[in-house]
């Protein structure tokens, strides 16, 4: 099976017995090697000595004195995220947990974005060993990287907000030259090329490069492969068994349930589904409709039994594009088990 996104870590981890992805020192000790925390020329030995230390156990607990000892307060600080951040995987006992619990735990766990980020990319390479479609490998990405929405010519292509934001000149590039009149950021001299069925296979060997766009295309592969990347993360995660496929538009007088997977679809389905109008220019925000049916009844309370839960995903006005995954763990009218 072709390898991908060696940057998520995937081979820092294992597998626990229940399936899910061990929290091994290893993966720890990718986090104490970040740039915020490796010693620096300049570090002071306290620094230097609790560096080691933990390198070498990284389990191990951190006294308050190892920290206040730190000349550097940033670093100090930055010691403090990283280890309470390892902590909370350590105590969790696995990283499928660890994200659980920072969303369902009832209460709000300060964690620093990016390591949500990096923590949702590493859960996904998980999903996905062994696949072999590179479709659903690049749908994935939109539940980790911000996306910008070119809309230009009837097209709807989805790149990466930060390659793109690298990039400093168009030349080249076909339709994505509407990335930079869309979203205002240039483009850089390295090829941003529009996935097909002709390109498709190329994904793998510059996966970690995160520059291929997708058409997203209401009835193209890019929405299809979206919709079965969730049906594997409500599996995975809370052992949902869905059927979930892409819609033009939502006709349904008994419209019970929505889930917004941003915060601007959220906003908009909240005001279609309490019969509001909202501007046509803000309805043109939203990219895509989502119909989810359980596939077990008794799933969901006895009221919602055999009603369809409708998703969107929409973009800022920015025409960027930020998924928040952990909506569907948390918004869906799932029963409560006995």
């Amino acid at each position: 099976m072709p390898e991908f996104w060696k940057s998520a870590g995937f081979h820092l981890t294992g597998k626990t017995q229940a399936g899910w992805l061990a929290v091994s020192p290893d993966l720890i000790r990718a986090y104490l090697a970040r740039p915020e925390i490796h010693p620096l020329e300049e570090s002071c030995p306290a620094e230097r000595r609790l560096f080691e230390s933990l390198m070498e156990n990284p389990k191990r607990p951190a006294e308050a004195a190892e920290l206040a000892a730190i000349a550097d307060r940033d670093t100090a600080d930055n010691y403090r995220a990283v280890l309470a951040w390892r902590d909370l995987l350590l105590s969790a006992g696995s990283l499928e947990a660890a994200y659980l619990q920072l969303f369902t735990a009832g209460r709000p766990i300060a964690v620093p974005p990016v390591f949500i980020d990096q923590l949702v990319h590493l859960l996904l390479r998980g999903l996905l060993d062994g696949s072999d479609d590179p479709w659903r490998a690049r749908a994935a990405e939109l539940f980790f990287r911000e996306q910008t929405v070119s809309t230009d010519g009837g097209q709807m292509l989805l790149a990466d907000r930060e390659i793109v934001e690298m990039r400093s000149k168009t030349g080249g590039y076909g339709g994505l030259g509407a990335l930079i009149k869309e979203a205002g950021t240039p483009l850089h001299e390295v090829s941003l090329d529009v996935m097909t069925e002709a390109t498709a296979d190329g994904y793998w060997e510059r996966s970690d490069r995160f520059d291929m766009a997708l058409d997203f295309r209401f009835a193209e592969a890019g929405q299809d492969a979206f919709a079965r990347v969730l049906e594997l993360w409500l599996r995975h995660l809370l052992g949902l068994w869905v059927r979930i496929q892409p819609l033009q538009s939502i006709r349904d007088e008994h419209w019970r349930w929505h889930v917004g997977l941003d915060a601007e679809s959220t906003r908009l389905l909240n005001a279609l589904y309490q019969g509001k109008a909202p501007p046509a220019e803000e309805l043109q925000r939203l990219l895509a409709l989502f119909r989810l049916e359980f596939r077990e009844r008794t799933a969901v309370p006895a009221e919602l039994r055999g009603r369809p839960v409708y998703l969107g995903l929409a973009m800022g006005s920015d025409r960027s594009l930020r998924m928040k995954p952990q909506n569907l763990l948390t918004n869906l009218p799932i029963a409560k088990k006995e």
